[in-house]
């Protein structure tokens, strides 16, 4: 645990460097085209190198990122997604953040998710609370929230393999019809935070990207909420999206989750 507490501090300060970049290039323009409707600003660059130089320095670690890759490695690694909602980002919209998370044996036990345009930084470390700028959360199933939302991140995808753009404009009518509210929000990272301080009763990432997922993952297990892969199996790196949430909620959006599933299918037919 004092290894994992100070690796945790570690990436707190390396998160304190990138902030500096995060917000000063706010806005800025693509630099790197990766594919249709997906790019990297130069802030994106940056950020992921200052992250990588000082992660590896503090603790010896290599990194996995989302634009120099890396390779995963069942010891200890650390994952970062320099700018989560970059297209949020480079536009100014404030549902973006940085995200940075350890693994040991494939499973995240440290993971800072930090958005400097909402004012707000959470951590955990595996087996303790989630702390938002420093201050301990309550466990979400002890907020009882008269209206539930569920963050899905975006309805628009280019993997026609997991959940495609069909695919989740039905579960967004899945999850309206069980009497859930959708909201959309443009950062995986943003949602699954939400739910882990009980903002939303429960989030959807569909990516199968394990930056995008990691951090998020373990700030649900310490919120005390349900986290499992998309499909609702144990999350671990390479399984696609990720369903975090309340029992209740977490169970709900699963139901929808099958139906939009089964109704995508008989459409294909």
């Amino acid at each position: 645990m004092a290894d994992t507490r100070g690796s945790l501090q570690a990436a707190e300060a390396a998160v304190d460097a990138a902030r500096e970049i995060f917000i000063n290039e706010l806005g800025a323009a693509p630099a790197l085209t990766k594919g249709p409707g997906d790019f990297a600003t130069a802030a994106d660059l940056a950020v992921e190198e200052l992250l990588r130089r000082e992660l590896t320095a503090a603790t010896g670690f290599g990194v996995v990122g989302e634009e120099q890759g890396g390779r995963l490695s069942e010891r200890a690694c650390w994952v970062v997604d320099p700018i989560d909602g970059t297209s949020n980002y480079s536009v100014g919209n404030p549902n973006c953040a940085i995200l940075v998370s350890l693994l040991r044996h494939g499973q995240p036990v440290a993971a800072v998710v930090d958005a400097p345009l909402l004012g707000m930084r959470l951590t955990a470390i595996d087996g303790e609370p989630v702390h938002l700028n420093g201050r301990a959360l309550p466990p979400v199933e002890a907020a009882d929230a008269a209206v539930q939302h569920v963050g899905i991140g975006s309805l628009y995808s280019r993997d026609r393999d997991h959940l495609p753009s069909r695919e989740r404009v039905g579960l967004a009518r899945e999850l309206t019809q069980a009497g859930l509210r959708p909201r959309i929000s443009g950062s995986v990272g943003i949602d699954l935070a939400f739910a882990a301080q009980g903002i939303y009763q429960a989030a959807v990432s569909f990516s199968p990207h394990v930056w995008d997922n990691a951090a998020g993952i373990l700030l649900a297990r310490s919120a005390g909420a349900v986290a499992t892969a998309g499909d609702g199996s144990p999350w671990q790196p390479g399984k696609a999206g990720a369903v975090v949430g309340t029992a209740r909620a977490h169970a709900a959006v699963m139901r929808a989750v099958e139906t939009a599933r089964a109704g995508e299918g008989e459409e294909g037919k």
